[in-house]
């Protein structure tokens, strides 16, 4: 072989070795941009799920939020309307109980508590007192029960309270204190608290 054919030979055999490093090394190349792209692929994925949950979360939290905004409004619109309507149904019930206090029943009911209420003090000394408002129904109550009436200087709408010293009693069968007792117990979900 002469040296041009020993030079052409070496110089094939360079480019060959040459071309086979660098496709190597391109292969390489493409093989770390690769493994490079799914690194990248995989954070940005995990990123975009991590952002996702968050913004989840921050929706469902104003969701929650504007949800619990709502029902406290409703509820305060809840409780004003049956603040309403309880006043308007103790207004009512408060008409009515006037319009029986002006019936014969009324005084009825009166001989009633009063009789109750000397069977109860068994002989022992009892005062009664009528509302201020009643006092003119004094004598004819004290014709039909037997019983001393005194008019009480406080209005407690209508009925009774009696006081026996001995025992240290107070009967109170006013009206008042019903009235209030029950209009503090009322509640639209099962009338009275207790029943």
């Amino acid at each position: 072989m002469t040296i041009e054919e020993k030079l052409q030979h070496f110089y094939e055999i360079s480019v060959e070795e040459a071309k086979e490093s660098a496709s190597r090394e391109i292969e390489e190349h493409k093989k770390k941009l690769k493994e490079i792209l799914e690194d990248h692929k995989k954070s940005q994925r995990q990123t975009a799920e991590s952002t996702i949950k968050s913004e989840s979360e921050n929706v469902r939290r104003e969701i929650n939020m504007a949800l619990s905004a709502e029902q406290l409004t409703l509820k305060r619109n809840l409780t004003k309307r049956q603040n309403e309507l309880k006043d308007k149904l103790f207004a009512e019930i408060s008409e009515r109980l006037d319009a029986f206090m002006k019936t014969p029943q009324y005084e009825d009911y009166l001989c009633e508590k009063i009789q109750e209420a000397k069977d109860f003090a068994e002989g022992d000394e009892i005062f009664i007192y009528l509302s201020r408002n009643d006092k003119d129904k004094i004598p004819a109550l004290q014709a039909r029960t037997g019983m001393s009436l005194l008019p009480s200087e406080d209005s407690f709408t209508g009925g009774i309270l009696a006081t026996i010293p001995s025992k240290n009693i107070l009967i109170d069968n006013s009206f008042f204190e019903k009235f209030e007792t029950l209009r503090k117990e009322f509640k639209f979900d099962g009338g009275l608290k207790h029943e």
